[in-house]
């Protein structure tokens, strides 16, 4: 008789067992091949979640993570019971499991719910009666864990749980990591996208305002200095004559200080609306600032161009009306000819401004420039031999103005302002005295004497004081000039002696060749010189050329600073400067603070250093040491 032969119970154990060993690698080698090469994370959690929960046999698998503060974790991933209110909660890491597992470096496992106070469990802890949470630590940093919560079954969790959760742990987390770091990038790129749209419209807005006027909405005196430079260039070549009339409106301080500010400049934009009627094709009517207006009209000598003006003159009899008042405005108009008055933008504005005063001061609606009415021309070649003796002689004087931080009021750096006492003329002013210079071919050797002095300066501060860097305004001739990085090697000696300066530039070095410039302005960076855009705001600069050139700092404008605190055009103007520097990681100068009401609202809107009257006016240097040495 056959009889079965009974198999042993160890040997029917020891099959099941290999077959839930052969069950849990392949569930192991499939989490791995499926999450091996998938990038997205949000896939990554859900792949974790899943599998986890099977390889368990957990009702509830959660995933917290540590967010980038380190101060929280947020539920980024879970399968099973009631994942839907947990995932995306965000918890304070001194709060529940993850907290307890991050502090203590160990995973959490059973019977350790009780070590925890009802306050410290959170509000699905305390209806859990079992949990296990392992670590998920990446190659860079601790991620956070992978949680399981109740046993199908009702049974605990056992050695056998936290030893393939442990196991699935370490080969998820490299996983992990990677889906978060392409999260991050991603997230990355988007905001970088979204910063470099903004900038790009701020730029374009900016670059709108650095050419036209904002209350007027004509060319500003930047694109009028462009528009009459072509003109004369064109009037050359066709032998040609240019009018020019420079407008001023007579007495509108009494209307802006009756009307206020903002009635003002809606006078302005109606009298340039009047104006703008008068305006034919190639012709250029512009706003220099304040309550001054630039005409430029081609092809017209001076007796047309005298009929023109007797036309602007005439659209201003009827009066306009501001509150419900009728206001009749006058103005007082300045006439330069291009070429009998100057073959250049600053020689024609200034003989058309002696003119304007000249027409004021007899009481005319216009004049015409005469050289015999210039008193600067009268004595122009006795003013040029003095301007040469006193740079021979050394009579010329640096005075520092201080540059303060915005946020404590520590001086920081100081500008150097030249100063001239003639024996025979008293006391020159430097618009002057710069001019003469230029016109002569000494401004390089003012320049350099002018940096060398500084220096100097700077290097005693050091030694008594502490060091402040010394500004010093380089003109676009200067820097260009083919001698001027073998001058600059004998000024200064190594980058200690650059650490101490700092070289003040106009927008227009931009209109030279850039690669010409960039060379120059690398080469002075090199130096340990810090490079400043003056005048920031008036000129031809583009944010596109900033980003490459190794500047530090921008100046902006006075004319934009002077009314900031009561003129929204200014503020906004001054604002968008400010965010476009701090976002290509520039200082912010505001010269020509003279008000509380100004440095409140520029420290408001972010200026890093402020400048002017209302900190100190410009001061020799033994009124500067006292000025060092007063407490802030």
């Amino acid at each position: 008789m056959n009889t079965k032969k009974k198999v042993p119970s160890n040997v029917i154990d020891l099959s099941r067992i290999l077959r839930q060993k052969e069950t849990e690698i392949e569930l192991l080698q499939k989490t791995f091949t499926e999450i091996g090469s998938e990038l997205n994370l949000s896939r990554v959690f859900q792949i974790v979640s899943e599998r986890a929960r099977t390889l368990i046999d957990a009702e509830t698998i959660l995933i917290p993570i540590i967010n980038y503060d380190n101060q929280t974790y947020t539920y980024r991933g879970g399968s099973g019971k009631n994942v839907e209110e947990i995932v995306g909660e965000s918890l304070p890491l001194n709060f529940g499991v993850c907290g307890w597992v991050l502090k203590h470096k160990k995973p959490w496992w059973r019977g350790m719910l009780d070590e925890l106070s009802d306050d410290e469990k959170n509000r699905w802890e305390k209806n859990v009666g079992n949990i296990l949470l392992v670590p998920l630590q990446g190659k860079k940093r601790f991620l956070g864990g992978i949680s399981g919560l109740n046993k199908v079954g009702g049974k605990g969790f056992d050695r056998r749980d936290f030893n393939l959760l442990q196991l699935f742990a370490g080969i998820v987390s490299v996983a992990i990591e990677n889906a978060m770091v392409v999260k991050s990038n991603e997230e990355f790129r988007t905001e970088l996208k979204l910063l470099n749209n903004q900038l790009s419209d701020n730029n374009k807005q900016l670059e709108y305002l650095s050419l036209y006027d904002p209350v007027t909405a004509l060319p500003n005196r930047s694109l009028s200095h462009y528009r009459l430079t072509q003109d004369i260039k064109d009037a050359e070549f066709g032998k040609s004559n240019i009018g020019i009339l420079l407008i001023d409106i007579d007495r509108f301080k009494d209307i802006n200080d009756t009307y206020g500010h903002e009635q003002g400049d809606h006078l302005l934009n109606k009298i340039a609306r009047r104006f703008e009627q008068r305006i034919r094709n190639h012709e250029t009517l512009a706003r220099l600032g304040g309550d001054e207006f630039i005409i430029v009209l081609p092809e017209h000598n001076k007796h047309q161009t005298i009929k023109r003006a007797e036309q602007f003159i005439n659209s201003l009899q009827e009066a306009f009306v501001i509150k419900g008042n009728n206001i009749v405005v006058n103005a007082s108009i300045g006439i330069a000819i291009y070429p009998e008055h100057g073959n250049a933008y600053s020689h024609l504005l200034k003989h058309a401004d002696v003119a304007m005063y000249a027409a004021k001061n007899s009481n005319l609606s216009f004049n015409v420039y005469d050289p015999e009415n210039d008193r600067l021309v009268k004595g122009h070649l006795t003013l040029v031999s003095e301007v040469r003796k006193a740079l021979e002689e050394k009579h010329f004087k640096l005075y520092y103005q201080a540059k303060v931080n915005a946020s404590d009021g520590q001086i920081i750096a100081a500008e150097v302002l030249g100063r001239w006492h003639s024996h025979t003329l008293g006391e020159v002013s430097p618009e002057i005295f710069i001019d003469i210079l230029a016109e002569s071919n000494l401004l390089d050797e003012y320049t350099y004497w002018a940096i060398k002095t500084a220096l100097a300066q700077a290097k005693e501060w050091q030694a008594t004081f502490r060091p402040i860097r010394i500004a010093v305004n380089l003109s676009p001739h200067t820097l260009m000039h083919p001698d001027f990085k073998q001058r600059i090697d004998q000024l200064i000696k190594d980058e200690s002696d650059g650490a101490l300066l700092t070289f003040e530039i106009t927008e227009n070095l931009f209109l030279s060749e850039f690669d010409r410039v960039s060379d120059v302005l690398e080469y002075i960076h090199s130096l340990g010189v810090e490079l400043s855009i003056d005048d920031y705001g008036t000129g031809y600069s583009s944010l596109n050329l900033l980003r490459r050139l190794k500047v530090s700092e921008l100046k902006i404008d006075r004319s934009f600073i002077e009314d900031v605190a009561h003129n929204k055009d200014d503020e906004v103007i001054v604002h968008s400067i400010i965010e476009l520097a701090h976002n290509l990681s520039l200082k912010v100068v505001a010269e020509g603070v003279e008000t509380e009401d100004a440095l409140n609202l520029l420290k408001k809107l972010g200026c890093d250093i402020i400048q002017g009257f209302l900190i100190s006016k410009p001061l020799p240097v033994k009124e500067f040491n006292a000025f060092f040495r007063e407490p802030r």
